[in-house]
């Protein structure tokens, strides 16, 4: 399927470039809609890179790239459920929204994420899963998730170890404080900053670019330098689920339920 339109992503491929673009209002929350239409891009992966070099993954949403999980509905079908389907429920989810990002981490094409504004939580697992991170200078990173009580899930820590070092790790990671385009590229987290509004330009460019080489020694390249933390990602969904349980958590998503401030996910 060479071009797809769902409510939440699409996707369409040209001159050997796939673009999957994420348009769900407010800012492409992740939650049950969007995680089966990642997945039937997913599904569709295999059949598409047979004919491609390059991925770029884009949200055309004003406010950024990704907000993350859809909270809201993480709390109100808790709130339905006995705790121990409650928490079975978010380990289905969470090996589900893993399977979806591992066929991204491993297809054999360049993955490129072209982030702008808000890319927090489990939209900077998604922009981690891709080779290489393009960012305006409006773009912020962040893990906002122990404010819940919570770990990042979707495998944002096993893959910011794997690239980066344990000082910038534990940074994001333990004060929940979101960085700039300037400060993720010094760190080694982004691989170019564009001017306001010139990300997807800058993504296109750097696709037609990898398209002048051997795809063969491509993929080989990638499987050298980018190999997929499998066993600590299963240890990531086992330490959520853990936690999920605690009354903390509770708390933190009824407070953001209850919140009133027009983008409740910004620190």
């Amino acid at each position: 399927m060479k071009s797809w339109q769902g409510q939440s992503l699409s996707w369409d491929t040209k001159d050997g470039v796939i673009e999957l673009t994420l348009h769900r209002s407010p800012c492409n929350e992740i939650g049950s809609l969007t995680l089966e239409e990642l997945e039937k891009f997913a599904n569709a992966l295999d059949g598409l890179a047979a004919n491609a070099h390059a991925l770029i993954i884009h949200s055309s949403m004003k406010p950024g790239f990704c907000a993350g999980a859809d909270l809201r509905e993480l709390y109100e079908r808790s709130q339905k459920m006995a705790k121990g389907d409650a928490a079975k429920g978010v380990r289905e989810f969470l090996e589900r929204i893993h399977a979806v990002m591992n066929a991204i981490d491993a297809v054999p094409l360049t993955t490129i994420a072209s982030v702008h504004g808000v890319t927090f939580g489990g939209g900077f697992e998604l922009a981690l899963v891709c080779d290489l991170i393009v960012a305006d200078k409006m773009a912020r990173f962040c893990f906002p998730e122990l404010r819940l009580g919570l770990i990042p899930g979707f495998g944002g820590i096993p893959r910011l170890k794997r690239d980066l070092g344990n000082g910038v790790v534990r940074d994001l990671l333990l004060t929940g404080r979101s960085i700039n385009a300037t400060k993720a590229q010094a760190v080694g987290l982004i691989s170019q900053i564009t001017a306001e509004g010139e990300a997807l330009k800058v993504a296109r460019a750097t696709a037609a670019q990898i398209g002048k080489f051997d795809r063969e020694t491509a993929i080989v390249a990638k499987q050298f330098i980018k190999p997929i933390p499998c066993e600590e990602l299963k240890r990531e969904i086992d330490i959520f689920c853990d936690l999920f349980a605690r009354p903390a958590v509770e708390q933190g998503l009824r407070k953001f339920v209850e919140s009133t401030d027009a983008q409740p996910y910004l620190p």
